[in-house]
């Protein structure tokens, strides 16, 4: 238990002032001492630009930062209630294989690049099943079958490549995939930003369906105020690596205190598309961070 002492009440997950930089330039964080909590049966929702450090907070729980990365500091706190509390970040590799998939799972980001063009989804889908759970045979074949049903999707379907699918479908078997195990903890990285909208729609009902029934947190990371008015139970923003406030639904909704909450709600639309649009207006940072925050959007336009 890495001697944290912690029990059923506890958060299913706390990161604690967790930071991450490049190995080549340890000064310069792109995450800085991030800290919130997630508990069972509630999503809390990471907003902010490209470039926030949003990903790179998802991809440090699941121990997936690439090579060139590293964390420097913080702990990662995961209490499935079964285990006790391990800090994440103590854990070697064959540890963490363990939990990946099985307690923790993982829905990324683009779905055709997820998913292994040269193996059925069927296949795909049932190889957690195997490597946690040992399940094999005709009874892999009917869970498998059970799980493609649970997200919409035929079970005749399992034997069909990734190509095979529409973009909604694609994402459905991601779904599929991540809850095989039915993980206390859900990673869902911006899993609705490339379907249209009656698809978004529906893949957050079934994400917010599933999160109920199976009583599992989630951590939904996005850029959309919308999705979070649909799903969240908590808001943490994020801008360039640092948390600028966090709080219920409610309060970041209905009652924004920092100025960049503020300017990416004036950037939402309404329904009737009657509200007056605004540019996000960075004239709160000091002088020299508002000149780099310009520079870092030319540079990102131009790539």
């Amino acid at each position: 238990m890495n001697g944290i002492e912690m029990n059923q009440a506890s958060p299913l997950l706390q990161m604690q002032q967790v930071s991450i930089a490049s190995k080549k330039m340890p000064s310069r964080l792109l995450v800085n001492r991030v800290s919130f909590s997630i508990d069972p049966g509630k999503t809390t929702c990471v907003v902010g630009e490209s470039g926030s450090g949003k990903s790179l907070t998802a991809l440090s729980v699941m121990g997936l930062l690439s090579k060139q990365l590293q964390l420097t500091s913080g702990k990662i706190v995961f209490n499935d209630g079964q285990s006790g509390a391990q800090d994440l970040t103590k854990l070697d590799e064959a540890s963490l294989r363990k939990i990946r998939g099985a307690k923790i799972a993982m829905i990324f980001q683009e779905p055709m690049t997820s998913l292994n063009p040269v193996l059925t989804v069927g296949y795909q889908i049932g190889e957690s099943l195997t490597t946690h759970l040992g399940i094999k045979g005709d009874k892999l074949k009917v869970k498998i079958a059970s799980l493609l049903e649970m997200v919409g999707i035929p079970p005749s379907r399992a034997n069909s490549y990734p190509d095979e699918l529409s973009g909604g479908q694609r994402q459905r078997v991601m779904i599929a995939m991540s809850i095989a195990c039915e993980p206390c903890l859900l990673i869902a990285d911006e899993p609705t930003t490339a379907l249209d909208v009656t698809v978004q729609a529906q893949i957050l009902k079934l994400l917010d369906e599933l999160k109920t029934r199976m009583n599992m947190g989630m951590l939904f990371i996005t850029h959309d105020f919308g999705v979070v008015a649909d799903i969240a139970d908590y808001v943490v923003v994020m801008f360039r690596g640092e948390i600028v406030e966090s709080g219920t639904k409610q309060q970041i909704l209905n009652h924004p205190q920092h100025p960049y909450t503020k300017a990416l709600l004036a950037c939402v639309p309404d329904a009737e598309g009657k509200k007056p649009l605004k540019p996000i207006d960075y004239a709160w940072l000091p002088e020299n961070q508002r000149t780099q925050q310009v520079a870092n959007e030319i540079s990102e336009a131009t790539v």
